[in-house]
């Protein structure tokens, strides 16, 4: 493989300290990704040579503000393969991504006894908005379930598809044991019976290919902060005629078109949807870890990605006591696991004295733990800039720590 990881370890400055004196091995990109030197600089640039506000201004750094502004905008879309800039919204991340379309679509869609689908391994995000329109509209919220592997049961998902069913919300990935949804099969199922789906792609957009128009979907969120970006920033795709055809979110600047006392004119999508002054620099940042990204190539980066996964999951299983949670056959790369008689939260720790990092928690999950029966696991997931002498590292650690406990 042409892939050249301490190439890419250079561009991350992060990645070259110690902690506790052992090299960092950071090992929690699931939670949040390491940002590389392009991106950082991208920032320095704007607010030490490019920041003004965007759209109002008719002064140089006004005009400068908006065309890198509008440029990430553009850079969104190409790297979704969206068909219009217009269907590229800017949120705080993927959460707000998915509140908006509770507050927007959901409100003005759904009335007592309608049904929302999820499935049984949803982050929070992905849940709590959902239950906050069903208690306001009188809809029902129903889970599809899933299997000891992880992985969705999709005869199940299919026959809770019916007409009373309004929306399909599911994760592309899931952040707690990396099963990757057959989420094509999903979409076209659902359309089929004319019902619309969002794609909480957060833990999957930086891992593998991302094309909203051939996946059709009708809704996808991502964060910025887990693609090699900055927090803070995130990206709503929506189906250009649904965006149009949705109320406002919030009001404020920006989003309007003319102002009266008696009434308000809204604007035009995708501003109508993003009141108020952005997150300028952090989306302009984040046009910038596109860049990167594109550079490498995520198809490149899929394939070195699952070869780490492969390395890692290989190894954990010759260890007498670790259990795997989530064995998905199609899976991303995250290795979450629990120790016979430790707590994973001690793991984490320990861990932690020998300069790993990993997360260690219900990972905003916990129906997921209640699934498997476990309080916690510890997570380790791996990012383009990691390496199976981490990953051995990791290993070496977690014997360290079963010799320690007895």
């Amino acid at each position: 493989m042409s892939f050249d990881v301490e190439k890419i370890r250079a561009d991350f400055p992060i990645l070259r300290q110690e902690i506790r004196n052992r090299p960092l091995v950071y090992l929690d990109n699931a939670a949040t990704c390491q940002k590389p030197q392009v991106v950082i600089d991208s920032i320095v640039k704007m607010y030490s040579h490019d920041y003004a506000n965007v759209h109002r201004g008719v002064h140089t750094l006004s005009e400068r503000a908006t065309a890198a502004f509008e440029g990430a905008r553009e850079k969104v879309k190409a790297f979704i393969n969206a068909q219009s800039h217009k269907e590229i919204i800017f949120v705080r991340g993927a959460t707000e991504g998915i509140n908006l379309v509770a507050q927007t679509f959901g409100k003005a869609n759904l009335k007592a006894g309608d049904e929302i689908l999820i499935t049984g391994m949803e982050h929070h995000s992905n849940i709590v908005p959902w239950q906050m329109l069903c208690e306001e509209t009188g809809a029902k919220l129903k889970v599809a379930p899933i299997n000891l592997q992880g992985e969705l049961i999709i005869e199940q998902f299919m026959a809770l598809l019916t007409e009373k069913t309004r929306l399909v919300s599911v994760a592309h990935m899931s952040n707690a044991l990396g099963t990757v949804n057959p989420v094509k099969e999903i979409i076209s199922a659902a359309h089929e019976k004319g019902i619309k789906v969002l794609l909480d792609g957060a833990q999957a957009i930086p891992h593998m290919e991302v094309n909203v128009q051939e996946l059709d979907c009708d809704f996808y969120v991502f964060s910025g902060h887990k693609l090699y970006a900055p927090s803070g920033i995130g990206v709503l795709y929506g189906k250009q005629e649904l965006l149009e055809a949705m109320p406002p979110y919030q009001g404020g600047g920006d989003m309007i078109r003319k102002v009266t006392f008696e009434e308000t004119e809204y604007n035009v999508v995708p501003y109508k949807f993003e009141a108020g002054t952005p997150s300028i620099a952090d989306t302009v940042a984040l046009g910038a870890a596109l860049d990167y990204l594109s550079e490498i190539g995520m198809a490149e980066i899929a394939a070195y990605e699952a070869e780490l996964l492969s390395y890692a999951t290989e190894k954990a299983k010759k260890i007498k006591g670790l259990k795997i949670i989530g064995e998905a056959a199609q899976k991303g790369a995250i290795l979450s696991f629990v120790l016979e008689k430790i707590h994973p939260h001690d793991i984490g720790t320990m861990l932690d004295s020998l300069g790993i990092a990993v997360r260690a928690g219900h990972h905003c999950a916990m129906p997921v733990m209640d699934f498997f029966q476990v309080p916690a696991t510890a997570r380790a997931s791996f990012a383009m800039y990691n390496t199976k002498q981490e990953i051995d590292t990791l290993m070496t650690g977690i014997n360290q720590l079963i010799e320690v406990f007895g």
